[in-house]
């Protein structure tokens, strides 16, 4: 069968960025999934949300500007995401140390189709577009070099290595820094494409996600591969050693935004979009409740749940097949003395039920009404380790792991004894000794006389997809680099803490503490130098305070504390102090020894605020009073 051409637009020059579409096709995954995959790199003036509407592509890689697209009236709808946080930032020539994002008033930024989140990351800094001069992008950092540009849009996984290695000194901006926290590099397509082509598109997607598995497993092959075959394509390296150095650097970038340890590539959540449009929205670029209805593809999650839902129902009326079968052999033991003609074809319509539940690929178990094992199905010793002779013989107690709350087991056998279907989670402990989740749906069989003769359990392994719901709720309230409490979890903590305060007459306080010369770490020895002190300084903070204490990373260089009960000013002056003593001292990194400083700033309950903003704000301030000051130093709000 010949393959049906497919034109893929890429939004920058071939790179790294790029790798699981490159291994898609170098692998044979779109050639098996009968498509034939031409990638083609952008150029200037060539916007993959065009070719894509046009038809001159089937489908593109975009930002989450796509929403912004919809909104507008263009039907485009996103298929998966490859970044769980976006690398868009901006670049600036660094004249002063001080810059900061305001000195881009007035200045030429040269900015790449679809870059609305770097709009909107002005925007909420109070830059608008009317104050900055923006020029089309030449898809090259060269322009800072030469002037030409003051800032460009750019991935952190890839021009600050260009720069680096040019010598040249620059500052980086990242929409992260004002809580902008999007996807990136989502891949989409039309609606006339999935309405017209619905096999074609799932085909490639499957094609693609699989590609980016292999990519982000086999990051050297695949830099060599592209070496090999998309190096010549406009790349600006001036050796083959220097190409492979920065293919590398961008590998190890892109791990870190992807996160493939936690989260399948792909994988997209609707909440987080309704965030982005949410952020949309707030900066006055989406309309309050923008619909999300059609804009995106079904998702892993939304599959897994389809998935789910059919399993169960697939188990539900395995349960009823399986009572039926229990009422119907008892049925057929009586019915053998009427001849051996009947008890064959008896036997016959046995060995068809029999084989089906062999088959079935969710566990099922039958006990006796003394809940003794009878029969164990392939799947039951799969999923638990132990064989069918084993289990025999044996009740299920002897699968518990300990972990499950008694009260579980008791609901169960109350809705037994009263011939009801039961349905829960169980967690159980597998031959291996290794702890796994089942949900099991255990249904009492009952003869005509409404004797309980048999307990018919069909069981179903949902340990990975609790797995997920862990990894996505860690994703969700901590900061996925040093561990801390996210400003959304850490507020939480310190709403519940105010509250107890005041039931208590307790008296907390609120600490901000900010990084005094944490910048030029960044900027004199990378990024990844700059995360091994944010991890360190973590750790210090923590060592400085009781269990009962918390501490979290609200953005980029800036902590916060809460002490439920400080007391005093003079206890949480003593903390606070201690904590700043502690980020004083050198930090050893793999080549280099580095020293900051902190800025602290205090606001104490009830006396500077009755309530979390309130509190907030004060700290911040006080914080803000500190750095006037000189910086490395603690202060106390001041009511002015």
């Amino acid at each position: 069968m010949a393959e049906e051409p497919v034109r893929l637009q890429l939004k920058w020059r071939h790179a790294f960025q790029f790798a699981g579409y490159y291994a898609a096709k170098e692998l044979g995954y779109y050639a098996q999934a009968g498509l034939d995959v031409n990638i083609s790199e952008a150029r200037p003036g060539i916007d993959p949300l065009d070719e894509v509407l046009s038809g001159r592509a089937d489908f593109g890689v975009g930002t989450s500007s796509l929403l912004l697209a919809r909104k507008a009236g263009r039907p485009v709808v996103v298929l998966a995401v490859v970044f769980q946080h976006s690398p868009q930032v901006l670049i600036a020539s660094r004249l002063t140390a001080g810059q900061t994002i305001h000195d881009l008033v007035g200045k030429r930024i040269m900015l790449e189709p679809q870059s609305e989140e770097l709009l909107a990351y002005l925007k909420r800094e109070g830059i608008a577009s009317g104050n900055i001069k923006l020029i089309e992008h030449n898809f090259s950092s060269k322009s800072l070099l030469d002037g030409s540009a003051e800032a460009v849009s750019a991935y952190s996984t890839v021009e600050p290595y260009q720069l680096d290695l040019a010598g040249f000194a620059y500052q980086i901006y990242t929409p992260r820094s004002a809580g902008i926290d999007f996807y990136g590099d989502n891949l989409f397509t039309s609606e006339e494409q999935l309405q017209l082509h619905p096999a074609r598109v799932k085909a490639f997607r499957a094609a693609s996600l699989r590609g980016w598995q292999y990519a982000m497993a086999h990051p050297d092959e695949i830099i060599e591969l592209i070496l090999r075959k998309y190096a010549s394509a406009g790349q600006t390296a001036d050796s083959n050693s220097h190409l492979r150095s920065q293919l590398q650097f961008e590998a190890r970038q892109m791990a870190a935004l992807m996160r493939t340890d936690l989260i399948e590539v792909g994988y997209m959540n609707p909440g987080r979009w309704r965030h982005i449009a949410d952020t949309y929205t707030e900066i006055g670029m989406l309309p309050a409740n923008f619909s999300l209805e059609g804009f995106l593809y079904e998702t892993n999650l939304e599959t897994d749940l389809l998935r789910l839902r059919s399993q169960l129902l697939a188990a539900v009326a395995l349960v009823g097949v399986l009572s039926g079968l229990a009422v119907y052999i008892h049925r057929i033991n009586r019915q053998l003395k009427l001849g051996l003609a009947r008890s064959k074809q008896a036997d016959l319509q046995l060995k068809v039920l029999s084989t089906a539940i062999d088959q079935s690929p969710t566990s099922v178990l039958i006990t006796g009404p003394d809940a003794i094992i009878q029969y164990v199905n392939p799947q039951f010793s799969k999923e638990t380790g132990y064989s069918s002779a084993e289990a025999l013989g044996q009740t299920p107690r002897f699968l518990q792991s300990g972990v499950t709350d008694p009260s579980i087991y008791r609901t169960m056998w109350a809705a037994l004894r009263r011939g009801e279907l039961w349905s829960g989670e169980l967690i159980n402990r597998r031959k291996s000794g290794e702890i796994y989740w089942e949900e099991a749906h255990i249904a009492p069989v009952r003869d005509a006389d409404g004797t309980t003769i048999n307990y018919v359990a069909v069981k179903l392994d949902i340990t990975e997809r609790k797995r997920a719901h862990d990894r996505l709720a860690q994703l969700a309230h901590y900061d996925g680099l040093t561990q801390l409490p996210n400003r959304a979890l850490f507020f939480e903590l310190v709403t519940k803490g105010l509250a107890l305060a005041k039931r208590n007459m307790n008296k907390p306080a609120l600490m901000f503490i900010d990084l005094d010369g944490f910048k030029p770490v960044n900027d004199i020895h990378g990024h990844a130098a700059g995360d091994l002190v944010l991890k360190e300084v973590a750790r210090r903070m923590a060592a400085c305070l009781r269990d009962s204490d918390a501490v979290g990373r609200i953005g980029g260089d800036e902590f916060v504390v809460f002490l439920p009960e400080a007391v005093n000013a003079e206890n949480a002056i003593r903390v606070a102090e201690k904590i700043r003593e502690a980020l004083n001292q050198p930090f050893a990194l793999a080549e280099h020894v580095v020293s900051i400083s902190s800025s602290i700033g205090i606001a104490l309950y009830p006396e500077h605020g009755s309530d979390d903003i309130e509190l907030a704000k004060n700290a911040d301030f006080a914080m803000y009073q500190a750095k006037a000051e000189g910086r490395n130093r603690v202060q106390v709000f001041q009511m002015q």
